[in-house]
């Protein structure tokens, strides 16, 4: 080592280039001092998922005018109808956008506006009464994330992370995959640990295209691996003389471990984000070669390669504040591009993931923060509608779920809940269920109080189970 290197500066460069966010989610296992990976040790009972792709419409996908058919909502469309709207310009009731149909031998009602995962029917397993508790995008996101209104909570991701962690050491265990556009309201806040261990904080991956998919993690330009191995071994050594020195500092026997994940890592995520590996028919069948397709094709497809090398929680982001499903205003132009962006791909990975004898096991969760309201806001051709979170519909796919279900029921007007009502709080608890996790058993403590993605409500929606 040159005299001229000031200790300083070593510990800066040894320190560098690891992207230590990615290798918070590695973590778990590896810290002597760190919680349990679950109050139990583990699954609660038989799991019947593995693993969790999360597919988050932002902006308020209309249950109206995909997967919630109102006929009375046709008949009526044009006629006044008298309903308190979030931004207090309601106008008259509106019909769909586009026809609706039956698909596949379930009979599941989806638009036209979704051709593609209409033909994925029979496989999908939708709820047509959730209900959430905010008609504001921020707190309403937060909610489906992290079950509370308020940031700050930890994020599903993170709580299925600490309960379970990850199938490989050589990747994170919770992935992020944003919107290459926009991310949605609050940012990295969505994907928290909040109050559990640091170590089971999402992994936001780069996804516009450009540049290592995780920032800081390759070796810096000018830098030969071989010093930078030398300099990574000696600050090791240092390390773990310290740590002898303090066997109460878990933090540090953790930093330490994380550089042998950071070289691990340096192979293994370049190899997973080169697409190019994969077949062209099935680059096609995402989508990926279309302008339209290309950017949620790519993190539909890099979910499936994630999932299939051992990744537990994949959340891929479609809109964020700027470019999302939020339409107040020509309601069929925005969500016809969204929806053509979204279709093709979402139903992409549906059939690849079936193909390869994943689905069984891999819970598929399509999610939106909110609906949108039967009456129009504005008039003619740039009319939209307003948030509603009063009643929408989300869908979910795979590991144990009875297929081809439809659950719960709007009332005429696609206004409330007609029955069956399904809470947040219901599906996480049934989503946790599905991965072998009793909601009520699942928790931290924290501040005087055993905390849990549920709050103190939810409860496990029998009959979607398969």
């Amino acid at each position: 080592m040159s005299a001229s290197r000031s200790r300083r500066q070593l510990l800066l460069d040894a320190a560098g280039g690891f992207g230590w966010m990615a290798l918070a989610s590695m973590l778990p296992r590896e810290s002597p001092g760190a919680p349990a990976a679950s109050p139990e040790g583990a699954h609660h009972l038989e799991p019947r998922a593995k693993r969790v792709i999360q597919i988050f419409a932002v902006g308020g996908m209309s249950h109206l005018d995909t997967f919630d058919f109102k006929p009375e909502l046709v008949r009526r469309d044009g006629t006044p109808y008298s309903m308190p709207t979030f931004f207090g310009q309601g106008g008259n009731l509106r019909g769909p956008g586009w026809p609706f149909r039956q698909h596949g031998e379930s009979g599941q009602w989806v638009s036209g506006l979704l051709p593609a995962m209409g033909a994925q029917a029979d496989k999908l397993t939708v709820i047509r009464s959730m209900v959430s508790k905010s008609a504001n995008h921020m707190p309403a996101v937060a909610q489906m994330n992290t079950g509370f209104i308020l940031t700050g909570f930890p994020a599903m991701g993170s709580w299925v992370t600490y309960a379970l962690g990850s199938e490989n050491e050589n990747l994170p265990a919770f992935v992020v995959l944003p919107d290459p556009h926009s991310h949605p309201w609050g940012g990295s806040a969505q994907w928290t640990n909040g109050f559990l261990p640091a170590a089971v904080q999402g992994t936001a991956f780069r996804t516009h295209g450009e540049g290592d998919p995780v920032p800081d993690l390759a070796l810096p330009d000018g830098v030969a691996p071989e010093g930078r191995a030398d300099a990574a071994s000696w600050l090791q050594d240092m390390n773990r003389e310290y740590a002898r020195a303090h066997p109460g500092d878990s933090s540090l026997e953790a930093r330490v471990r994380s550089y042998e994940v950071a070289a691990r890592m340096q192979v293994s995520v370049p190899e997973i984000a080169d697409l190019g590996r994969e077949s062209p028919a099935t680059r096609r069948l995402y989508g990926h070669g279309a302008k339209e397709t290309a950017d949620l094709a790519r993190n539909c497809l890099l979910a499936r390669r994630l999932v299939e090398r051992g990744v537990r929680f994949v959340q891929i982001y479609h809109g964020g504040s700027g470019k999302d499903w939020d339409a107040h205003s020509s309601l069929v132009g925005n969500h016809g591009r969204m929806a053509r962006e979204y279709d093709r791909p979402v139903a992409g990975l549906l059939e690849d993931l079936r193909s390869r004898g994943l689905l069984d096991d891999t819970l598929v969760m399509g999610v939106t923060e909110f609906g949108r309201t039967p009456v129009s806001q504005g008039t003619g051709e740039t009319a939209g509608r307003d948030h509603h979170p009063s009643c929408f519909s989300c869908w979910m796919a795979g590991g144990g779920l009875s297929p081809g279900l439809s659950y719960g029921a709007s009332d005429e007007l696609g206004y409330r809940p007609a029955e069956n009502p399904v809470t947040i709080y219901d599906l996480h608890a049934t989503a946790l269920h599905l991965l072998g996790l009793d909601h009520e058993r699942l928790t931290f403590y924290h501040n005087g109080i055993d905390r849990r993605l549920t709050d103190v409500h939810g409860r496990v929606i029998e009959a979607l189970l398969a």
